[in-house]
């Protein structure tokens, strides 16, 4: 489960690089097919944080 939030936090920064144009054409790219996700990319990081949180709730012993 943690590398599925390490993705989505990785998603997430990609997102927010997207949505304030700095990744140049890439970054257009990007929000045309996620625009949805680059108007809010907190949606993903929330995502990301409740992977992270399920996956220490599943593995404590």
């Amino acid at each position: 489960m943690y590398y599925v939030a390490a993705a989505l936090l990785g998603l997430s920064g990609l997102f927010y690089s997207a949505s304030h144009h700095e990744l140049g054409q890439f970054g257009s790219n990007v929000c045309s097919y996620g625009s949805t996700f680059c108007e809010n990319p907190v949606v993903v990081f929330t995502g990301a944080a409740l992977a992270a949180a399920w996956g220490m709730f599943v593995s404590i012993k």
